[in-house]
């Protein structure tokens, strides 16, 4: 009787370990996924807030001229909004060349020539 009840202990144990395995597995897989799937929503969300800023800013030039209230006021805009992917993510969005730019090297007048 001993002898089965220390086998019926001992396949419990290893079941529960192996439960325990698994699951630690799979929070750690969680863990190390869901920053980069987050670190990319940012980057999109970045992404599209300087698409959106450009658009606005075109739209002000053309609507208003290029040195109205509101192309100003737009201009303060893309700048906020390439300030703020710089300053989370060290890297900012060029919608006219369509790429990720690693250093601060954006010209704040680039829509102010023809």
């Amino acid at each position: 009787m001993k002898n089965t009840h220390e086998r019926i202990t001992l396949a419990w144990e290893k079941s529960a370990s192996g439960s325990l395995l698994t699951a630690a597995v799979l929070a750690a897989a969680l863990f190390l996924l869901a920053p980069s799937h987050l670190q990319s929503e940012d980057i999109d969300r970045c992404q599209r807030r300087v698409q959106h800023a450009e658009h606005e800013l075109h739209e002000a030039i053309e609507h208003h001229g290029r040195n109205s209230r509101q192309a100003n006021h737009e201009r303060g805009e893309l700048h906020a909004a390439r300030e703020r992917c710089w300053r989370e993510r060290h890297r900012w969005w060029d919608e006219h060349e369509h790429r990720w730019h690693t250093e601060r090297d954006w010209d704040e007048h680039d829509h102010d020539r023809d």
